[in-house]
């Protein structure tokens, strides 16, 4: 798996509370989901991201999290 890949599935596999709450439109949810894909991005690549590779992973990420939305509607 690539690295962005693998952060992001990592991201939403370790925290379905956060994946449930921002499929229930809860605050925070997503900022909560983003900050841990940066950290996860960030350390699989050990270093920190561009600004490029953030806006990136927040993208894939938000992609991820509206696949999972879309299969359990």
């Amino acid at each position: 798996m690539d690295p962005l890949a693998d952060a992001i599935a990592a991201t939403i596999a370790a925290n379905p509370e956060q994946v449930a709450g921002w499929r229930a439109g809860e605050p925070g949810a997503w900022g909560f989901l983003a900050g841990r894909g940066v950290l996860a991005y960030r350390d699989r690549l050990r270093r920190s991201l561009t600004t490029e590779e953030r806006r990136q992973l927040w993208d894939e990420l938000w992609r991820a999290l509206k696949s999972i939305q879309a299969k359990s509607s």
